[in-house]
């Protein structure tokens, strides 16, 4: 509000620049008769069209006149009455208005003076005198001329109301000249000059900071309370946008002026310190560039590095800004960049250490070994990225140790398990509070080289939420083709990690994003037989459970006899995690006697073993012959290792209904709904009657009842145990088998076959039946491990019946009662 008024005023020449002393400024506030105007005013009043300008009655504004037609007019307006039409445009735009670009209601004036400028143009000072209603045009040419109807002021009564809101809006123009720095303070005087509450308004409204449309609202209203409720709203509007603006204004010279004390301190801080000898920021800027000069890093890095330490020097050591930047600094000092350690090309030294370490295991050992040899040959070959899957308990964590042992690299080992940010790998930006870099370049800064065996535990156990997925952040980690210019959000540089050996380890693949799966070296890691559990017992776990609890090779000792009972009596798993807490058990035990200094023996007694262990935990799976038709052994894959799995079938009176229990899963519910559909469709090729299915129910039942079960694996074992039931011909004995199966009567091949085979071994089977595709798996099983089983490789269900069901062929065995046909 009131912008340049001053200036105004002296353009118009009712100001000089001194201020306030022209004598026809004392004329503004005074009120004439409007009517005495109109006297004079022609019948037909000529109207000059203004753009983005509202003349209100009383107010004197000067006006550039441009267009031919307004010259026109105001040259032959200034030598006769000097009165005009003034009516704002509508749009501001168009250069030729018509009446309906023209607002209805204008305002009367007077031309006080005409100034014609330099340039050619010309200035006239008007002076607003009375409202008018445009009614109609009756010239257009050299300027238009029309007929309109005054709009006199209402005589209003001054009520307390009015003559408060007057005050108000007299008290908030004069409050806003003082807060506005545009504004000379004159304006003030000129406000408390005007007595007439009308004119107040006007002079007000003139010089309000809005829209011409609002001022042309303005214009239109003729009552005084009207106006002036609608001029305190454009007021207080106002107002409140220079009080903020003041607010702000005054903040952010508070903050500048206490910055500037904050700095003359810490330069008096400063130059204290190096008068006592203490490191100022100065020298620590110092030092580090010293320490960075002796980094092998690229120059890129080291471009970076000296950047930041010379925005270092630019701040102030006390603002947040600075520790990040000096943290920031001293990481990549303390990251190894191009340091990294000799390998050790000694194989037999390192296949040694391997064979120390582990038991068995070969593939892994050989991969290593084949590694290191091709790497003595060639010198810069990127390392492998091994990913080792089995059953928990195998040692594929431990393993990663004792590679980088064998290969002389440092270990490091981060675990993946529940990780569900990808911030956590990749690092947060600089420009968060509180971030960091992410566990990558952590466990590299801790390993301080560039090469470290690196073990990515649980790999298959990555979440993934709203906060990304870490295992996508993982493509680029371990991509040969990426990897090289790893690039962590906090660093913001280029790393390489293509020299690290990752090793990840796995429970299940399928839990692994494909992309992920096909970027590592896939290999399996089996569980344990009885006797290689027994040798890792004596070679491994037996010394360091004497190592754990502080005994010697004289005291604590198990034979290979009571290992082996624990193996079957204690433990049922695929790895050696809970063969090791029975040893540790039986540990604490001797470790207890020798500090009671009872008498004992080196070698732990059967009997001193069941009496700590207790009684036996589990049952031996022993395979069991059925002389009942409708039992089958099958052979089952679990986290711990195979397993035998009986299927039972019976019939019942019914309807054909089929029932399913034992927990069983989709998939191995479809298989049993296929295998009875395969039943019926050749049912008189197997001799049984197909009244059979309409009238009695089957049901098929999985012991352990409370263990969940689901797979294909089961098909030929659950369509064998159904033909068995409805033919009577029982099973061959030492006896099972594992296959899936389909409508026409195929058998496909199915995984987990070396656990399977240790599992039927284990259970004193014979004879194994399985898909003939299966038998190159069958050949990849060392041979010690399958010694004595006999595998009956079939291609269709009719192969697996005429081997597995004896010979009995009875039309009704079960003398069922049969409906005769209608």
């Amino acid at each position: 509000m009131f912008e340049n008024s001053e200036d105004q005023f002296i353009n118009m020449g009712l100001l000089d620049e001194k201020g306030m002393d022209n004598a026809e400024f004392v004329t503004l506030g005074i009120d004439e008769d409007e009517k005495e105007e109109w006297k004079k005013a022609p019948k037909d009043l000529p109207i000059l069209p203004l753009r983005n300008t509202v003349l209100f009655p009383g107010v004197v504004i000067p006006i550039s006149v441009g267009r031919s037609k307004s010259i026109k007019l105001i040259n032959e307006a200034n030598a006769g009455s000097k009165l005009i039409g003034v009516v704002s445009q509508k749009d501001a735009s168009i250069e030729e208005p018509e009446r309906e670009d023209l607002y209805d209601i204008g305002t009367m004036a007077r031309i006080i003076k005409m100034i014609k400028l330099p340039d050619g143009n010309t200035t006239a000072i008007i002076q607003g005198k009375s409202r008018f209603h445009l009614d109609e045009f009756t010239q257009d040419e050299p300027f238009f001329k029309a007929t309109v109807t005054p709009i006199l002021k209402k005589e209003e009564e001054l009520t307390p109301v009015l003559e408060e809101m007057v005050t108000d809006v007299r008290a908030m123009a004069e409050r806003i000249v003082e807060l506005s720095p545009n504004i000379p303070t004159e304006a003030n005087l000129a406000l408390k000059s005007i007595e007439s509450p009308n004119f107040l308004m006007n002079f007000i409204s003139s010089n309000l900071n809005i829209d011409p449309d609002e001022k042309q609202q303005l214009l239109e209203k003729t009552g005084l309370e009207e106006r002036a409720v609608l001029v305190k709203q454009h007021l207080v509007n106002e107002l409140q946008r220079l009080e903020v603006k003041q607010q702000i204004h005054s903040k952010v010279r508070t903050d500048i002026d206490k910055q500037q004390r904050e700095y003359f301190l810490h330069q008096q801080i400063r130059a204290i310190q190096e008068e006592l000898g203490q490191d100022s920021p100065d020298q620590e800027i110092e030092e580090l560039r010293a320490r960075g000069a002796k980094k092998n890093w690229s120059k890129d890095i080291a471009k970076a590095f000296n950047k930041e330490l010379d925005k270092l020097g630019r701040m102030n050591p006390a603002t947040p800004d600075y520790s990040v930047s000096m943290n920031y600094a001293e990481l990549l000092l303390e990251l190894p960049w191009n340091e990294f350690s000799k390998d050790n090309f000694d194989l037999k030294k390192a296949e040694e250490i391997l064979d120390s370490d582990h038991f068995g295991l070969e593939k892994v050992k050989q991969r290593i070994l084949e590694y290191l040899a091709v790497l003595k040959l060639k010198g810069d070959m990127k390392s492998p990225i091994l990913c080792l899957f089995g059953p928990p308990g195998v040692g594929k964590t431990s393993l990663g140790k004792s590679i980088a042992e064998a290969v002389g690299r440092k270990y490091v080992r981060m675990s993946l398990g529940g990780l569900h940010d990808e911030s956590e790998l990749r690092g947060h930006r600089k420009t968060y509070i509180g971030a960091m870099p992410g566990r990558i370049i952590q466990s590299l800064k801790k390993a301080q080289t560039s090469n470290p065996v690196f073990v990515l535990d649980e790999i298959d156990k990555i979440g993934s939420d709203f906060r990304g997925d870490p295992s996508s952040a993982l493509l680029e980690i371990l991509d040969p083709e990426q990897n090289n210019a790893f690039h962590d959000n906090y660093v913001d540089l280029d790393y390489d990690l293509s020299r690290i050996m990752f090793i990840a380890t796995a429970n299940r693949l399928d839990t692994i994003q494909p992309a992920l799966r096909d970027r590592m070296e896939i290999i399996e890691i089996n569980g344990y037989t009885q006797e290689e559990k027994v040798q890792i017992a004596k070679k491994f776990l037996i010394p360091k459970q004497r190592k754990a609890h502080g005994l010697k090779a004289t005291q604590f000792g198990l034979s290979d006899k009571v290992i082996a009972r624990i193996v079957d009596e204690y433990t049922r798993e695929s790895g050696v995690r809970g063969l090791e807490k029975r040893i540790a058990a039986l540990a604490r035990h001797r470790a207890q006697q020798v500090v009671w200094k009872d008498d004992y023996k080196k070698q732990m007694s059967l009997e001193v073993v069941l009496d700590v262990l207790g009684s036996k935990r589990l049952e031996k799976e022993v395979h069991q012959d059925v002389d009942v038709a409708g039992v089958v052994t099958g052979l089952a894959w679990t986290s711990v290792g195979g397993e035998i799995l009986y299927v039972e079938s019976t019939l019942t009176k019914g309807k054909g209904k089929l029932t399913l229990t034992g927990q069983l899963g989709d998939v191995m519910k479809e298989s049993a709904m296929t295998a009875t559909t395969y039943l019926k469709a050749h049912s008189d090729k197997l001799g049984i009657d197909h009244r059979l299915f309409d009238n009695y129910d089957v049901h098929v039942h999985f012991p352990a009842g409370a263990v969940p079960k689901d797979g294909p694996s089961a098909g030929i074992t659950i369509l064998t145990s159904l033909a068995s039931l409805f033919t009577q011909r029982k099973v061959r004995s030492k006896m099972a088998m594992t296959g899936e199966i389909t409508l026409r009567g195929k058998v496909l091949p199915v995984g987990g076959i070396k656990e399977k085979m240790l599992a039927a071994k284990r259970a004193g089977v014979k004879n194994v039946v399985l898909s003939k595709s299966n038998e190159k798996d069958v050949k990849d099983i060392e041979k010690r491990y399958v010694d004595g089983l006999n595998f009956i490789y079939v291609e269709n269900m009719m192969d697996v019946l005429d081997y597995a069901l004896l010979n009995s062929k009875v039309k009704n065995p079960l003398n069922l009662e049969i409906p005769e046909k209608k």
